[in-house]
């Protein structure tokens, strides 16, 4: 079973709505009593990171999904989710993250070509730099939607995609991987990451 992680924030049912077509069984939660009879979890997430970041403490998520991936559970961040993996975020102040993985959150703007819009919205190609979960997807198109990207987190980049510049689109390490795009907006190519994430 994968356990999507409801804490207030995210694109839940279209989510959920992926797995099974896959043919996975998805469970949208908030209790971690349910969350915790999952084999995978997913900590999806839309909007600005210091409400997100404060929703899941103010559920008990944030401590949840530590306590979780410390203990081996495969766990997948995508879009704002991702972001929350990190250590900190710039996104209108300073905000700790989730402390999983190495690296900062910052804003697009002042980083990438001029000309360039922000929001980046689109379907761009996937470069693969490591990792298990994108070996196969190394070229294929997925859909971004963000104005902050992940940087400093090299020790767990997995791929990359070029908007101006090289953007962090996806991250690895060990059980915790991440998404910038949305692989449930992403049609085949993002049901095949999905699916693949089932099986690690």
């Amino acid at each position: 079973m994968i356990g999507i992680i409801d804490y207030g924030v995210g694109n839940l049912f279209s989510l959920q709505s992926s797995f099974r077509a896959i043919g996975q069984e998805a469970v949208v939660s908030g209790s971690a009593e349910v969350l915790s009879r999952a084999d995978r979890l997913v900590l999806p997430g839309v909007g600005a990171f210091e409400d997100a970041a404060r929703k899941l403490r103010e559920t008990g998520m944030g401590d949840f999904v530590r306590s979780r991936a410390a203990a081996g559970k495969p766990l997948l961040g995508i879009c704002l989710g991702m972001q929350l993996l990190f250590e900190t975020s710039f996104e209108y102040g300073e905000h700790p993250g989730l402390g999983l993985l190495k690296g900062q959150v910052v804003s697009m703007s002042g980083r990438i070509p001029q000309g360039l819009k922000i929001p980046h919205m689109g379907w761009n190609r996937l470069q693969w730099t490591g990792g298990e979960l994108l070996k196969s997807s190394d070229g294929a198109f997925v859909y971004f939607v963000h104005s902050y990207f992940a940087q400093g987190c090299e020790d767990s980049l997995a791929a990359v995609t070029e908007y101006g510049i090289p953007i962090t689109a996806a991250v690895e390490k060990e059980n915790v991987f991440g998404c910038q795009f949305h692989p449930e907006k992403s049609g085949s190519a993002g049901l095949a990451i999905l699916d693949r994430f089932c099986r690690m």
